[in-house]
């Protein structure tokens, strides 16, 4: 029997869930102790598309928000340029704690949040993903190619479960630093409408759900005899709210 979509109340509600798992994150216990907080996504979660960046600065670090700095103001003007918003769109990075000193994301710290940004993208279900420069497409196309060779280039890749439109562009801050790489953004990014109006990509066959078995209990004990074990009930916390969240 196929079991049924969550709906997208249901897909908001496991976002806010997988948002409080990232808070209390400790896997890379440098960013861990430095970090003012975490710094999960933010915009629309039913967003057709989607943007990845690289890691947090020293304002997303503070305000707990994607994309505020510099690069964040430049990305909303070309988000404008295109009939756009940050409302429109769903923004994530690679990390989702600042490096110290904003340096280079780590591959240990890569891999350890990766579980985070694949859990975002199969709930917000964008049909089209931006990678913004070279860690995140490195990342998602799972190939050593810089961005340079394929930036403006869109294919179809599968991520974890979903099927989207991979579309790899420079990260805004490229522009900052190269002012004729303005140019290059605003081309790439003209064809963002464009990709959005295609239809889907096909979606893979889900994986058949495994067999259950019944518990064998051994022949010298009852079944009356199996004790349960005792699991340790942590205290409730209140979801976090969609302002929380940065949803919209």
């Amino acid at each position: 029997m196929a079991i049924p979509s969550p709906t997208s109340a249901e897909r908001r509600e496991e976002l806010k869930a997988v948002y409080t798992e990232a808070c209390a994150c400790t896997r890379c216990p440098q960013l861990a102790a430095t970090r003012t907080q975490v710094v999960f996504g933010a915009g629309d979660a039913d967003a057709d598309l989607m943007f990845v960046g690289e890691a947090p600065g020293a304002k997303e670090d503070e305000q707990g928000v994607p994309f505020v700095g510099a690069a964040g103001k430049l990305l909303g003007q070309l988000l404008g340029e295109i009939g756009l918003s940050r409302e429109d769109v769903f923004i994530a990075n690679v990390l989702r704690c600042r490096p110290p000193g904003n340096r280079d994301p780590a591959p240990i710290e890569i891999e350890n949040c990766q579980e985070y940004l694949w859990r975002t993208i199969e709930l917000v279900q964008p049909r089209v993903i931006c990678t913004l420069g070279n860690f995140s497409t490195k990342l998602l196309r799972d190939d050593p190619t810089g961005i340079s060779k394929i930036h403006g280039q869109p294919e179809i890749r599968v991520l974890g479960r979903r099927a989207v439109r991979l579309f790899p562009i420079y990260h805004p801050a490229a522009a900052l630093y190269t002012r004729s790489m303005l140019g290059t953004l605003q081309e790439d990014f003209a064809r963002l409408p464009g990709l959005l109006e295609l239809p889907p990509p096909d979606q893979p066959e889900p994986e058949p759900e495994p067999e259950l078995h019944p518990e064998v209990v051994p022949d010298a004990l009852t079944p009356d005899e199996v004790a349960e074990p005792e699991l340790a009930v942590a205290p409730e916390e209140p979801p976090p709210s969609d302002d929380q969240l940065g949803l919209f």
